[in-house]
């Protein structure tokens, strides 16, 4: 009965975890794309419901622990994008075409190939660049508003060390108490507690086409498609790459309308689901995944409830439990960025014009960032490999490539 019940209470934990630890991620992205509280509440609940319907008929499908999430990173890049030019139903426009690549990406297999192309560090420079913003709140909350941000850190700080995946989540408990104390006379009774899904009609201008969509699109590929692949990968699964595409990508074109984003295989989370937590055998740890995404949908239901705590909260410490969720991804990106001595400038430089935010021509910085990157590897090719440190004086000097044409040198 226990090893019944062990993927079934692992799902729980994966939907549970994967919710509370970014959903402020999300909120704060729709809402920097120019989304009302009442369409940011029905773009998280198409999200959980998309997410949760992919999740669920992958695992069942492929009998594989497929975990299935939002894109957090893209939600990131919304917040360091801003409202494009012609407001929300532009953005709902990007989030379809970006949808309709993934799909693509998922049918023509040299879509795919193209995006994993991109140099890594380039790639993650430019995920770090859209990271940073969000990861300096809880900096600037600690100085703003320091007597509800501050017992935010110290219990962030606590669970990291000693429970680690729930720290966002408990993190986000404590906010929830700080702001009640602080802020007693505030209440949610004039709040849509129960969300409703909002329709709104797409446009599309080509620089949100360049300046999100082609951005979006990226981020979520290459930060949580072929990082979630890996992670099943690591676990001993040969999962359909194409078919998860295609599942994710059509879930995010049903998502766009009413507000969604995104939705990816999951990376952070993915682990939950596919690890030896979740079952012994490998051959049930699907059923975890499938739990997960039935759980995720349920959570949806509660989308009204947590954009009314973000809307009475001070946005600067929404920004900092976001941050929070999102520190171990800009390290993990940072370290893609500058681990190749070769391509560390043009890394560097990736970073720097994405976190700059700048834009250009109603492009973001995230664009501009990956074409300054991609820039400076194509006029500065990469050098070669920086040659071994000369021989201590007591030990024999090996022979130059030259020297040891034609002869095989035996190992002593």
């Amino acid at each position: 009965m226990v090893g019944r019940a062990q993927p079934v209470l692992a799902g729980v934990v994966t939907a549970l975890v994967g919710f509370a630890s970014s959903f402020t991620v999300v909120l704060a992205g729709l809402r920097a794309a120019g989304a009302s509280d009442a369409q940011a509440a029905s773009g998280l609940l198409a999200l959980c419901v998309a997410c949760g319907l992919a999740a669920a008929w992958l695992g069942w499908r492929h009998r594989i622990p497929m975990s299935v999430a939002w894109s957090t990173p893209g939600a990131a890049l919304l917040v360091a994008t801003g409202p494009p030019t012609g407001g929300w139903p532009v953005a709902v426009g990007a989030f379809l075409v970006s949808g309709l690549l993934i799909v693509a990406a998922g049918l023509f297999p040299p879509l795919g190939r193209v995006v994993a192309a991109i140099p890594k560090p380039v790639a993650g420079a430019m995920l770090a660049g859209v990271l940073l913003p969000l990861c300096t709140a809880p900096v600037r909350a600690l100085v703003e508003v320091p007597t509800v941000a501050g017992p935010v850190l110290v219990g962030w700080l606590l669970l990291h060390r000693f429970a680690r995946r729930w720290a966002v989540p408990g993190a986000l408990l404590v906010a929830v108490v700080a702001i009640a104390l602080t802020s007693p006379s505030t209440g949610l009774g004039g709040a849509a507690l129960i969300p409703s899904v909002t329709l709104t009609t797409p446009a599309w201008n080509a620089s949100a086409l360049v300046g999100l969509a082609l951005p979006l699109f990226l981020v979520t590929m290459a930060a949580q498609n072929v990082p979630g692949m890996a992670v099943l990968v690591g676990y001993g699964y040969r999962p359909p790459f194409g078919a998860a595409l295609r599942a994710t990508g059509l879930a995010s074109l049903l998502a766009a309308p009413a507000g969604g984003h995104a939705v990816n295989l999951a990376a952070i989370t993915a682990a939950l689901a596919a690890g030896p937590d979740a079952h012994p055998d490998p051959e049930r740890r699907w059923v975890a995944s499938v739990t997960a995404g039935v759980g995720l949908a349920l959570l949806g239901l509660g989308a009204g409830v947590a954009t009314a705590l973000v809307a009475v909260a001070p946005p600067v410490l929404i920004e900092a439990v976001a941050g929070l969720a999102l520190l171990g991804a800009l390290a993990t990106a940072l370290a893609a960025a500058v681990t190749d001595p070769a391509t560390r400038e043009a890394a560097v430089v990736t970073f720097v014009v994405t976190a700059s935010g700048v834009t250009l021509i109603g492009v973001g910085g995230a664009f501009w960032g990956l074409v300054a990157g991609c820039l400076m590897l194509l006029l500065f090719p990469r050098h070669s490999a920086p040659e071994a440190p000369p021989a201590p004086p007591d030990t024999p000097e090996r022979a130059t490539p030259d020297q040891r044409s034609g002869a095989i040198r035996a190992s002593s």
